[in-house]
């Protein structure tokens, strides 16, 4: 192993003698200066914001080192000799030393450091690719994007499907051979994958306000619980916030994937309160939600603010307690909580809070806290959060990493940024997910849309979905 890093090195051209040293670390896109990423994760590629001559990125662990000349505006780190590097400089860091030539001579500037967590990251990343807007979707797609290497491909897009709209995509457990998705317009209906076999429901009921939406599954599989939503939007004419999107009603309720069934209780189920987000604890005995009062729409959109409330939940019985807890109250507290996701160990719950609604991917004061389930004790992400949207987020299954959606980079597109939490749950430097191009996303057009971790690559090809899509579905109860 050794010998291959030493040998692509001596393969390299000699570096270049140092005309100048500058105490400053170099400007480099995307930002890898001190972030930590996982012994698994695909060269982080990146180039310089300023035009140069020449350069060179020496990547170092120790007598091991990479020597990378820039080439196309980017310093394209070789995959093999990478994850070597990795692999020897894991649970300490590596040293980025960079140089560059300007007007004939060379500059070398302050090394910086990049943390190699010993704990690896789930495999894969699913997310939905889609224009920033959300008010068309002609073109859209749900994609599979390999962390360790650069491999993407798609799960399915709308191209195959009469251009349609797909959302919602979710797994049991992270597992690549048991998820959901929802198709609307044509060739509507809830699409549930299990074992490489397609089942097409219909969720609207005569009891319910409308198909089934946002989902969560429970860790042992035969339950997912979901949100049902009227939901409208309209556009600001003069506001940071482009788009504002809202609930008129809103309801949780529990699918039985088994009998296609649909249960709730009356603390999910109520004319005078919007609730949404359901997500289950770890074990599966309680759900988390998120509750407002309800208020007239959309004249009082600025008022709701959204609790995070949990009920217990008993999978033998298919019952629900009777007692409501409170684990941010919107209305004393002043904020609005979306998005609330449990790490697979059951200790911390993160969440988004934004000053109201609860469609935070459009508000700019969006940030992620988290509550440690253990303690009670609530805090705001500090080494995450940025002045711009930090919205949607989902954990990797060791519980040490998560990643989240954020339109840090330029204020439009949403991209995925991944974070790792220490035993002591200490967060690092997010970065973004790295790219084969240092220019990848100034040239890319589309937002990441739910990125969720997966454990493996999806198998179930996109004809077996169209087939059973074609088809008339299966028809779900609501059970009173």
């Amino acid at each position: 192993m050794i010998g291959c890093l030493l040998g692509l090195v001596a393969c390299q051209p000699s570096l270049p003698h140092i005309d100048e040293q500058k105490e400053i670390t170099p400007v480099i896109y995307p930002d890898y200066k001190e972030v930590t990423i996982p012994v698994n994760v695909a060269p982080l590629n990146f180039g310089l914001r300023d035009a140069v001559e020449d350069a060179v990125a020496v990547f170092s662990f120790q007598e091991h080192s990479i020597s990378v000349w820039l080439k196309d505006s980017t310093f394209q780190i070789p995959l093999k000799a990478w994850q070597e590097l990795l692999q020897q400089a894991k649970g300490k860091s590596l040293e980025v030393s960079v140089s560059v030539k300007e007007k004939g001579k060379w500059i070398g500037y302050r090394p910086f450091d990049i943390y190699v967590a010993s704990e690896p990251m789930d495999a894969y990343l699913v997310y939905r690719k889609i224009a920033p807007g959300y008010e068309l979707w002609k073109n859209m797609g749900i994609y599979q994007r390999n962390l360790e290497t650069f491999e993407e491909s798609p799960v399915l897009e709308n191209r195959q499907t009469d251009q349609n709209c797909m959302n919602c995509h979710s797994f049991c457990n992270r597992q690549a051979d048991r998820f959901l998705f929802h198709m609307r317009q044509k060739l509507g209906g809830t699409y549930l994958v299990k074992d490489g076999t397609v089942e097409k429901l219909n969720t609207e009921t005569p009891e319910t306000i409308s198909s089934l939406v946002y989902p969560s599954w429970h860790p042992e599989g035969r339950f997912v619980a979901f949100s049902t939503n009227i939901t409208k939007q309209f556009f600001h004419p003069n506001n940071r916030n482009r788009i504002e999107v809202y609930d008129e009603k809103s309801d949780v309720v529990v699918y039985d994937t088994e009998k296609h069934e649909l249960i709730t209780a009356p603390a999910l189920f109520s004319n005078q309160a919007f609730e949404t987000f359901p997500t289950f604890s770890a074990d599966g005995k309680t759900l988390y939600f998120c509750t407002a009062q309800a208020k007239p729409m959309p004249d009082a959109y600025q008022e709701v603010k959204y609790s995070l409330c949990s009920v217990s939940f008993d999978p033998e019985k298919r019952t629900f307690g009777n007692r409501v807890d409170t684990l941010y109250a919107a209305e004393q507290q002043g904020k609005s909580v979306s998005f609330p996701r449990v790490s697979p160990d059951g200790r911390y719950l993160l969440y988004t809070l934004s000053g109201y609604g609860n469609f935070s991917i459009w508000h700019k004061d969006a940030d992620l806290y988290w509550v440690d389930l253990k303690t009670g004790e609530h805090r705001k992400q500090d080494e995450i959060n940025s002045p711009d949207v930090e919205s949607y987020h989902a954990w990797s299954g060791n519980s040490r990493w998560f990643v989240f959606s954020s339109r840090r980079d330029d204020g439009l597109y949403t991209r995925p940024y991944f974070a790792y939490v220490s035993e002591e749950g200490k967060i690092g430097k997010p970065f973004m997910l790295p790219q084969r191009e240092r220019d990848y996303y100034e040239d890319s057009m589309w937002s990441y849309n739910i990125p969720e971790f997966v454990s493996g690559k999806i198998r179930v090809s996109a004809r077996s979905i169209i087939d059973v899509a074609e088809t008339s579905g299966t028809n779900i109860k609501f059970m009173k």
